[in-house]
């Protein structure tokens, strides 16, 4: 088995009786993208398999710090490692938009604090339709996730997050585009 990873997608798939293509997003830990597949057929079973990619990332570094996957919970960390899901609305736009960001943090507080100061949230509410973190009006830190929370039950118990400050941390490469599952290598 090659190195553990961590990895995050935007999977989209058109579940039965729904009219427009619905999204996702997952977080595992393999040694290759290719290895999370049984994962997220796992993670949208009624699916039946016919899930795609629609963007992915290996996280390696967010915030200053260095991400790793570690068998054993790291001793004395104070950060984590956060996932937020921004929405909010813009005038004659009949969709809601959304911002997605991870964020090392030591407390929801902070990750609040955080999400407030984006240029999408200053950005994009008027009148009533008011920016948020999905599914609640105003800021509610009940719909921010830790990802070591949201990981497949089975890598909770079995991996760790490990966030180390490091200076000059190359960014994450976002791969974009439509990949349907039977096409990873």
């Amino acid at each position: 088995m090659g190195e553990l990873k961590l990895y995050m997608l935007l999977l989209g798939c058109r579940p039965p009786g729904r009219h427009v293509e619905q999204h996702d997003f997952f977080f595992g830990i393999a040694p290759s993208l290719k290895a999370l597949i049984p994962d997220i057929k796992y993670f949208w079973p009624e699916n039946k398999g016919n899930i795609h990619i629609d963007a992915w990332r290996e996280v390696t570094a967010v915030n200053g710090y260095k991400v790793d996957v570690v068998k054993q919970t790291p001793a004395n960390q104070t950060q984590t490692l956060f996932f937020i899901n921004l929405g909010g609305y813009l005038p004659e736009k009949f969709e809601e938009q959304h911002y997605t960001l991870l964020t090392v943090q030591p407390s929801l507080a902070s990750v609040t604090k955080y999400a407030k100061e984006t240029d999408f949230y200053q950005h994009n509410h008027f009148g009533n339709a008011v920016s948020h973190i999905d599914d609640k009006y105003g800021i509610d830190v009940d719909d921010v996730f830790k990802i070591q929370d949201i990981l497949p039950a089975f890598q909770k118990t079995l991996y760790h997050i490990q966030l180390t400050p490091a200076e000059s941390l190359v960014e994450d490469e976002i791969h974009l585009g439509y990949l349907p599952l039977g096409k990873i290598e």
